[in-house]
């Protein structure tokens, strides 16, 4: 699906009608994981008819005032949380396995809705929620433009709420494709903290480091807010400025990141990166910080994402030993993270570590696709190569009816 993200232009009781609508989507789920705890709810199907049980009770008035679907909706984000605990048990995945927590309150929040309780103007610049909140009607500011696309085309609307305003989300049926021409060109990506990247033909990206740049004032403005007084709206105000602050440098590094993702994908046929694992990686308290700052895996997605869009593949490969071994003769070589030149004894070859590692990557991509290819190929005839060895069996056709005794 295809989302457009537009703000909400409205007054201040309109706003605090639709914090009332996020905080009883909140209670929804929150219900919900607690009737599972209890083993009242067991099933998909239960939690959407635990939300009917919900909105009868007398003693919840306000969950009856949000949409009916809004609140299958929730049961959903519930049910979602639970399967995916019962997928980590099943996995045995090492550590936590991510037991359903209970919602609490969070200026980032959102109430989704699905086919109804929303309404859309003609000219496609004003949205009418319709549900027993009453929110009314807002100004929709942005530059996508809906009139692409039609109305049962906008399966759901999500209400988003920040630091800096109120935005909804259009969650749009429609598959994006882009032609692109083929320009011969395969491409290795190493990633790093000094570049952020470089790719098997030697090019540099310089890291643009956007919390480190401000850094400074964030801290400023946690200084504000460690000053102000618990529960006061001085606090609230400094809460938001810091909240601003942070907004703007996750939208400057996504932005970028995903510009630059696009350029790679449109100036190349094949893109080979590693299959790296941030989160165990941000386990280092030194460099954790600037490896967040990096954003590899948004990185990652974004590549993924307009690789299926342009038609381009995009493939992981494993990162042992990619640093180490040679591009050049494939023996590995021992170097320390300090350690920025790759200087081989075996072949003499000497070069950019990073550029090395690129190279390494590309290399294990083309095998991987070339085994991926030839398995299939394989098989592509769809004989059974044990037809020599073994036989077999008459169809039910073929096979004579025995004779009765």
């Amino acid at each position: 699906m295809l989302i457009y993200e537009m703000k909400l232009e409205g007054t201040k009781q309109q706003y605090g009608r639709l914090d009332e609508a996020i905080r009883t989507g909140r209670f929804i789920r929150n219900s919900i994981i607690r009737a599972w705890i209890n083993r009242e709810v067991n099933s998909r199907n239960e939690a959407y008819k635990y939300c009917k049980v919900l909105a009868d009770n007398p003693e919840f008035p306000w969950a009856k005032q949000l949409n009916s679907q809004a609140r299958q909706a929730h049961a959903e984000r519930a049910w979602a949380a639970i399967e995916r605990f019962f997928l980590n048990c099943k996995a045995k995945i090492k550590g936590k396995k991510g037991y359903p927590k209970f919602k609490k309150y969070q200026v980032r929040a959102s109430v989704e809705y699905k086919t109804s309780g929303w309404k859309l103007s003609n000219d496609r610049k004003y949205l009418t929620f319709s549900d027993k909140f009453q929110a009314g009607t807002f100004r929709l500011w942005g530059s996508r433009d809906l009139h692409y696309y039609q109305l049962k085309q906008i399966k759901r609307v999500r209400v988003v709420r920040r630091h800096d305003g109120y935005y909804v989300q259009f969650l749009i049926n429609h598959s994006r494709k882009e032609t692109k021409k083929l320009c011969n060109k395969q491409i290795g990506i190493d990633v790093g903290l000094n570049h952020f990247y470089t790719d098997s033909f030697g090019n540099k990206v310089d890291n643009p480091r956007f919390l480190r740049k401000g850094e400074r004032r964030i801290k400023k403005l946690q200084r504000r807010l460690s000053r102000t007084e618990k529960g006061s709206s001085n606090r609230t105000k400094a809460r938001n400025r810091l909240g601003r602050a942070h907004l703007k440098v996750s939208r400057r590094r996504n932005d970028w990141v995903c510009k630059l993702a696009q350029r790679v994908i449109q100036s190349n046929d094949l893109v080979a990166i590693e299959n790296l694992k941030v989160r165990n990686m941000v386990k280092n308290h030194c460099l954790a910080k600037s490896i967040n700052d990096a954003a590899w895996y948004k990185f990652r997605e974004w590549l993924e994402y307009f690789g299926s869009i342009y038609g381009v593949k995009v493939i992981a490969v494993d990162p042992k030993y990619t640093s180490q071994n040679c591009s050049s003769c494939g023996e590995k070589v021992v170097k320390t993270l300090s350690t920025r030149t790759h200087n081989c004894p075996h072949c003499s070859y000497i070069g950019d570590r990073d550029e090395n590692a690129a190279i390494n990557i590309l290399s294990a991509a083309l095998e991987q696709l070339k085994t991926t290819l030839g398995h299939r190929e394989s098989h592509a005839s769809g004989e059974n190569p044990l037809c020599l060895a073994v036989e077999t069996p008459l169809s039910k056709g073929t096979r004579r009816k025995r004779k009765p005794s």
